[in-house]
């Protein structure tokens, strides 16, 4: 940057003995703008008008460089009018003119003061050209030293680059470790989706709200809570890679700025007065292009590293947060998984002791019943039996109310054929009792064999769901390393 008629140098302190630059931080305040022309020759800048400085510095003022979406706001160009005197020369055409005319009327005057001049001449051109050389060598340093800079923060640039670009790598990795292990938590799901919808097919008494109900539920909600935790930080990964690519993008950028500049000054640096497609190029002088001081330009720099650090700090410390909460999530769905089968087992283990007693009970029942069923057939038989006798008493007694007159008698047989009628109708009235009291007892009997077999169908009902159905379902889990994403 050429300005006040003098190149801007920055200063760093540098050690002798290394050729490598010093870091950010010994560089943030080693740019001091300096004007040793000025301080030489305050004259220099005699010629720039007040409109100048008013309007450069409202362009190049710091603090008016904001950075609004990653671009420089560029500052207007300003053309200003000619007011620069002679400076190469110590006299004016008029005194030229006039010291022409007094030299053709002072002749001997004349050549006194051509040989002065001629002298003075060769002192100011030879003056002149030591001026000219120092300050050329002078502007070859400065372009060394801006050359220098540049080669620092590319070396910055690629360095945080390089940087970024294996956190991108990294971030991309553990994402889609995540979209791997979210779409691995859609098989228990289901899983636990099912048995709760084959357990609802259970009938009567066991349509229970068990353990294994409970935790079927909660093992649904875990589920679906670990999904939305890891759909969050899905969510979060796939907007932090695209902050990481955009800081990305700012770096590539400045990075390719940079190798432009440094082309040019190179090519600047090392251009001299013999090399070939020098020029003149009248007016640059006085036109300032420029957008930026070298403090700004450092800081510009300097920031776009700054955010690409802050986002592969945040990217880093997502990564993190995307590894605990794989590790959470499988460890909570594996715990709440064996949970869920602990729970299965001890309930098929309550149904199958369930089901075995029933069917105990069912075999004890259908011998009490067969016993019951021979037991009243023998109280039917004993009450056939019964008829015989009870025949044969009674026709006695009506036999011998045939007999003739005073033989009519009530004698002992005649008493003891009326109470063995007695006996036996009071026998067979004691049977029929008995054997309503069977049958009262068989139909019992009966029906807790209907009970007890509807019951045993209903936990084999249950067995079946739980046993073959829902256990079936869960034999097959995705194992740690799955639900965690790495395969």
């Amino acid at each position: 940057m050429e300005l006040m008629g003098s190149t801007l140098t920055a200063t760093y302190a540098r050690p002798k003995t290394s050729h490598f630059l010093p870091a950010i931080s010994t560089m943030a305040s080693s740019y001091r703008n300096t004007q040793p022309v000025m301080a030489m020759n305050p004259s220099a800048n005699m010629w720039r008008t007040n409109s100048y400085y008013k309007g450069s510095s409202s362009i190049q003022s710091p603090s008016s460089l904001q950075r609004d979406g990653f671009d420089l706001v560029r500052a207007k160009t300003m053309f200003y009018p000619s007011n620069r005197s002679a400076l190469t020369t110590r006299y004016t055409p008029d005194d030229w003119y006039k010291s022409n005319h007094n030299n053709y009327r002072e002749s001997e005057s004349s050549r006194k003061s051509a040989e002065r001049l001629r002298k003075d001449t060769v002192r100011l051109m030879q003056d002149k050209e030591q001026l000219t050389r120092r300050s050329q060598e002078n502007t070859s340093k400065n372009i060394a030293e801006r050359v220098n800079d540049i080669v620092f923060w590319r070396s910055e640039l690629s360095h945080e680059i390089d940087n970024m670009v294996t956190e991108i790598a990294a971030l991309t990795e553990v994402k889609r470790r995540l979209e791997r292990a979210l779409a691995e938590t859609e098989g228990p799901l289901q899983v636990s989706q099912e048995c709760l919808y084959h357990r609802e097919k259970r009938m009567s008494i066991d349509l229970v709200h068990d353990e294994v109900e409970k935790d079927l539920i909660k093992e649904v909600e875990v589920i679906k809570s670990c999904q939305e935790k890891m759909r969050r930080h899905l969510e979060r990964a796939i907007a932090q890679l695209a902050s990481n690519r955009a800081a990305q993008h700012e770096l590539e950028k400045d990075m390719s700025d940079k190798v432009t500049a440094q082309r040019i000054d190179d090519r600047c640096h090392y251009l001299r007065n013999t090399s070939d497609g020098i020029g003149y190029h009248r007016g640059i002088d006085r036109i300032d292009h420029s957008v930026s001081l070298p403090d700004s330009w450092s800081k510009f720099t300097d920031d776009n590293i700054l955010l690409s650090q802050s986002q592969r700090a945040a990217s880093h410390k997502l990564r993190d947060e995307i590894e605990i909460l794989l590790n959470t999530t499988s460890n909570e769905m594996w715990s709440q998984f064996n949970n869920v089968n602990v729970a299965f087992t001890g309930r098929i283990s309550e149904t199958g002791d369930a089901k075995n007693s029933l069917q105990a009970h069912l075999a004890k029942t259908l011998q009490e019943l067969f016993q019951t069923e021979m037991l009243i057939e023998s109280l039917k038989k004993a009450i056939r039996d019964k008829e015989s006798p009870l025949k044969v008493a009674q026709t006695r007694l009506e036999e011998r109310t045939r007999r003739p007159n005073v033989e009519l008698c009530r004698d002992n047989p005649h008493h003891r054929l009326v109470s063995e009628v007695m006996e036996i109708e009071d026998t067979i009235h004691k049977l029929q009792e008995r054997l309503m009291e069977a049958e009262s007892t068989l139909q019992t009997l009966v029906k807790t064999k209907v009970t007890l077999e509807h019951d045993l169908s209903i936990k084999a009902n249950s067995l079946f769901l739980d046993q073959e159905k829902c256990m079936s379902l869960r034999k097959s889990f995705p194992s740690m390393p799955r639900l965690v994403g790495y395969t």
